[in-house]
């Protein structure tokens, strides 16, 4: 069984704050029964245009829409003390009776990180941070009583993470990276690759595979994603004329694109080498027209094959 979660935009158009929700809510009651999950980005800004906060988003979702899970598509580990996000993602765990996911990378948008006053360390540091991140979440929300770790760049002392998860929080950690891989074969239960066609996708899924290798882990063990936009029509004409209308950095060579046919058969190439979690934003949401041809065509046709 193929398993589909909504992305979101990182927020409302400009001027038009209240489309988010009510955007959402009709997307939402067209995709229930469907879609899975919901998944919010984390970022700051976008050049000027409206971006919300991506951890206030997750809780809200939470409470607003019972029958989705939620998760962070994906937090960037430099932005929030680790401990702290662990206690947060045990509170929102168990406040949604377990509909949380974490989702997590190194981070890269560097803009960010020097606009909002955050360190902004090289590529090799920030993943070594990702993996001490990983390290303190799972024991925060593993181990019994008063926690303590000292690693290069994070550490905890007699902290306490309480009450522990009820239900276990799965981690997905995203990312093309080398070395980010082997933390998603070492700790995670979801690794994501976003915005990438398939020979891209099955070269960087040729490397995890070795990193699980080296291991000796079920490669079964952890489920491969994938994340992006989809451009959906009656024809290819009007699939990519409707990507094309968004302003955002969308091209058609990162995305689904086409008639449903078409759609699925893209889709189907992915679900054939392992890959059975499509994240995607539809372009042209909440449009019951656009929203029907994808899960009265496509999701029928990859469930059915």
């Amino acid at each position: 069984m193929v398993d589909f979660g909504l992305g979101l935009l990182a927020g409302p158009p400009k001027g038009q704050n209240e489309r988010f929700l009510t955007d959402l809510d009709a997307t939402l009651a067209q995709l229930k029964g469907s879609f899975r999950s919901i998944w919010m980005t984390d970022h700051f800004f976008w050049d000027g245009e409206p971006t919300y906060e991506a951890w206030t988003v997750l809780s809200y979702l939470a409470a607003r829409y019972p029958d989705f899970e939620v998760g962070p598509m994906v937090l960037g580990q430099s932005y929030r003390n680790p401990a702290l996000l662990a206690l947060m993602a045990a509170t929102l765990q168990n406040l949604s009776n377990g509909r949380f996911v974490m989702g997590i990378g190194a981070g890269w948008k560097e803009d960010e990180y020097r606009g909002y006053g955050y360190p902004y360390p090289e590529p090799r540091l920030r993943v070594q941070q990702l993996e001490e991140t990983l390290i303190i979440l799972k024991k925060m929300w593993e181990e019994p009583g008063k926690l303590s770790y000292r690693g290069q760049h994070y550490h905890i002392a007699e902290a306490w993470c309480e009450p522990k998860p009820e239900k276990r929080i799965p981690i997905m950690v995203g990312g093309g990276g080398y070395t980010t891989m082997k933390h998603a074969a070492k700790y995670a239960d979801i690794w994501n690759y976003p915005d990438s066609p398939l020979d891209r996708y099955l070269e960087r899924q040729t490397i995890l595979k070795r990193h699980l290798d080296a291991i000796g882990r079920d490669p079964a063990s952890l489920r491969c994603s994938w994340f992006g936009r989809v451009a959906i029509g009656k024809t290819e004409a009007e699939a990519v004329a409707r990507g094309l209308s968004r302003v955002d950095k969308w091209t058609p060579e990162k995305a689904f694109v086409g008639s449903p046919p078409q759609i699925a058969e893209q889709m189907s190439a992915f679900v054939e080498k392992g890959c059975d979690y499509f994240m995607i934003d539809i372009i042209g949401s909440p449009d019951p027209e656009v929203l029907g041809l994808f899960t009265e065509e496509v999701i029928p046709a990859l469930n059915g094959a």
